[in-house]
């Protein structure tokens, strides 16, 4: 993806100061990227301002926009979905998930303006940082909830479940998205790229205060599957004997957290009546697999789940429909498909694939490089997570999760080209005569 910032720069040049034609738009950039994906976990709107003033500032540098090797699939779900818009007889109510192409602008954008793995692991500590705050205030609201539980007499499963905790989010299942994957994303760096001891100990507690807040969100698809996948692949690469005991651990903070935690956990295998999304969820993948059997190619269209629902619900289902939000299947696999059709489902899945792929390959490729390990590691972790808890939640349909994973995904993208780099500097052999042999020196160029 290469810019055309001749003229912009040309123009610029040719009628600012001096002083603004000498600032060094390299730094700006990376400075507009670091606060937009780090603002995502407090100002959605900030975050994308950002994000736009990153790019522009880029085009105007004369920096070429790079994209790491992902460009076919991503295009491809991209055309397919314009497709999908104008084959769908709607498409104006379609037009929000096209301008939700914006935020994969973040891909190019990190990819491009981040130059080290230190600044990676700057924009880790610092979404750790945030995200440890956001925990606090959703400790504050738990408090809170305690305290009118007890005034009303109405310490139960329900009140809480209907009063959960956001921190910083706007809801409480993008508050759990977030804090799962900066919490993959910290464990991956302590793990694998430790820092100093005393660091290392005040990370792990960072950790467990996130790792209580995912919990107390009492998000099942979060807590329960999620976060446990992400983990236990990192915990399996860093000491398997730790992985083993991870069950554990689960075990022991549902016997010992509050009531409302184990209800929870009772509650996947045998609901509360009208108080838990089981029958909700049923409900919409029955309606996800009607909608894909009746447009497998191109689907309904964007947006169109929502609207068209109740059209498509199973042949004698009992109103009123149990209570949940309709707007999305709750599930990836089955929205995709049946808003944009299954090649759409599949490019999207070819996309993460081929991510996957990169990042282990790559892992294995470059053991004995740290910095490079975490990143990698941390990639897979995060793509793990929201591929389990797709299952049960429409996650990259939050421009918050989206922008994150997309984050995660440039960074493990960078790590890979630097670790490329660094080996061919190490691979570069200079011959130089000595006598009557040759002699073979392995030199590093800068």
């Amino acid at each position: 993806m290469r810019s055309q910032p001749n003229w912009a720069r040309t123009m610029l040049n040719g009628h600012l100061h001096t002083p603004l034609r000498e600032l060094n738009w390299d730094r700006i950039a990376y400075a507009l990227a670091f606060g937009s994906i780090t603002s995502i976990l407090f100002s959605i709107a900030l975050s994308q301002l950002l994000l736009g003033l990153a790019f522009l500032t880029l085009v105007v540098s004369g920096r070429e926009l790079r994209l790491p090797p992902v460009k076919m699939p991503l295009a491809l779900f991209a055309g397919l979905t314009v497709v999908s818009l104008l084959l769908s007889g709607d498409p104006v109510h379609g037009i929000p998930q096209i301008r939700k192409f914006y935020v994969f602008l973040t891909l190019p954008v990190v990819f491009t303006a981040f130059r080290s793995m230190q600044d990676v692991k700057l924009a880790v500590v610092t979404w750790s940082s945030i995200a440890f705050l956001s925990a606090v205030r959703s400790g504050v609201q738990y408090v809170n909830r305690y305290h009118l539980a007890q005034e009303q007499y109405a310490y139960n499963y329900g009140f809480f479940l209907d009063g959960r905790f956001t921190g910083f989010a706007s809801h409480w299942m993008t508050f759990g998205g977030e804090q799962m994957v900066v919490l993959l994303m910290l464990l991956a760096l302590l793990f694998l790229s430790p820092p100093a001891a005393r660091l290392r100990w005040l990370g792990l507690g960072v950790a467990a205060v996130l790792w209580a807040s995912i919990v107390l969100g009492l998000t099942r698809s979060i807590f329960l599957l999620g976060f446990p996948a992400g983990c236990l692949y990192l915990l399996w690469k860093w000491n398997r004997r730790m992985a083993f005991l991870l069950p554990t651990l689960i075990l022991l903070e549902l016997l010992f957290g509050p009531v409302q935690v184990r209800e929870r956990v009772i509650s996947a295998i045998r609901p509360h009546e009208e108080l838990d999304s089981n029958a909700h969820r049923i409900l919409t993948r029955k309606v996800g697999w009607a909608m894909i059997r009746a447009h497998p190619w191109f689907g309904l269209g964007p947006e169109q789940v929502g609207r068209q629902f109740t059209r498509y619900l199973p042949e004698g289902t009992p109103l009123p429909l149990p209570k949940g939000f309709y707007g999305h299947l709750h599930n990836i696999y089955l929205q995709f498909g049946a808003e944009r059709g299954i090649p759409a489902l599949g490019a999207l899945l070819w996309f993460i694939g081929r991510v996957l792929r990169d990042f282990y390959g790559g892992a294995q490729s470059y053991r004995a490089m740290q910095d490079v390990q975490f990143a990698l590691h941390g990639g897979i972790a995060v793509t793990l997570a929201i591929l389990v808890e797709g299952c049960f939640e429409h996650n990259l349909g939050d421009s918050e999760i989206l922008t994150l994973f997309l984050a995660a995904v440039a960074f493990a993208y960078l790590a890979l080209e630097k670790a490329s780099q660094v080996k061919r500097n190490l691979a570069h052999v200079v011959e130089l005569p000595c006598g009557d042999h040759v002699q073979r020196l392995r030199v590093s160029v800068p």
